[in-house]
């Protein structure tokens, strides 16, 4: 079929190849730079765009990166624009800090070939995030998929709520990034401050949506990308535990919020999931229809 015959865009819920190619373009670097975060976070020196300390950070940083590969291969499988659509917003906002950090901090970084890599990331990814996500929004066709289910709005709400403290407290964190730098859990420079702030932010962004869509079909990939990095965090955690500062209430809550979170998203994805399968399946009326003579 040539491009003239393809069915128009509105409404189809189609994701457009070059936004397919601009996920598979983004795997390869998230998979490496996952690797050399979570692998070997005692070597970012030799391996990464600077020398990431302590150790517990890059980790932190390496989960985040987990999330997004599990993210960006949803982009590339997935055939329905609306079940990845809510996930634009959240890395654009992710990609902006960092290059902001990256250029307010040039100084810390290392010239070599995995910073070559991370400025020409962060130079470009948040203008092609913020393309993909303007040139795919009227493909969204704002109906439910045919197995879904409507999360209620008080949970959406509440869900909203809790991303906003995350996204409000990291956003904070990385305008002041001295103000945290003698509270947080483990040691911080104003770079790292920012680093964190900035995935801080990524998942605070998660839940706004919910304002305005609540088809739990548009948050399963996202939901899954969540709880999948805060495994990675809670893993990172227990790995570096001889760099947290255990006589600061920030660590304890920052361990707590942690185990909180992956409760609470774990619970309500399951829900969600239970939810939506049992509204496919058929009452016993129907089943007792469909076999009469």
């Amino acid at each position: 079929m040539r491009e003239s015959e393809r069915p128009p865009l509105a409404g189809s819920d189609r994701i457009l190849l070059p936004v397919r190619w601009l996920a598979v373009l983004l795997l390869p670097f998230l998979l490496v730079a996952a690797g050399i975060l979570i692998l070997l976070p005692g070597r970012t020196a030799e391996f990464f765009a600077w020398p990431i300390a302590p150790p517990l950070t890059a980790m932190v940083l390496g989960a985040a990166y987990v999330g997004g590969i599990v993210f960006f291969a949803a982009v590339v499988l997935t055939r329905d624009w609306h079940r990845v659509r809510r996930g634009f917003l959240p890395v654009f906002v992710f990609a902006t800090l960092l290059g902001i950090a990256t250029a307010l901090h040039m100084d810390k970084f290392t010239l070599n070939l995995p910073f070559v890599a991370w400025a020409a990331l962060y130079a470009t990814t948040p203008f092609l995030v913020a393309w993909a996500a303007i040139v795919q929004r009227p493909a969204d066709p704002g109906t439910p998929a045919p197995l879904d289910t409507e999360i209620p709005a008080l949970l959406a709400w509440c869900l909203v709520g809790v991303g906003a403290i995350a996204a409000v407290t990291g956003l904070t964190m990385f305008v002041v990034p001295t103000a945290f730098i003698e509270l947080w859990g483990w040691d911080l420079t104003p770079l790292t401050a920012r680093t964190v702030g900035a995935i801080l932010s990524l998942t605070g962004f998660v839940n706004v949506a919910m304002i305005v869509d609540r088809r739990w079909s548009s948050y399963r990939a996202l939901y899954a990308a969540q709880l999948v990095s805060l495994a990675f965090l809670l893993f990172a955690v227990l790995v570096r535990r001889d760099d947290m500062h255990w006589e600061r209430p920030a660590a304890w809550g920052f361990v707590a919020l942690l185990c909180m979170a992956l409760v609470l998203y774990g619970g309500f994805a399951a829900w969600a999931e239970r939810t939506m399968r049992r509204s496919a399946l058929p009452t016993d009326a129907a089943v007792s229809n469909a076999h009469r003579p």
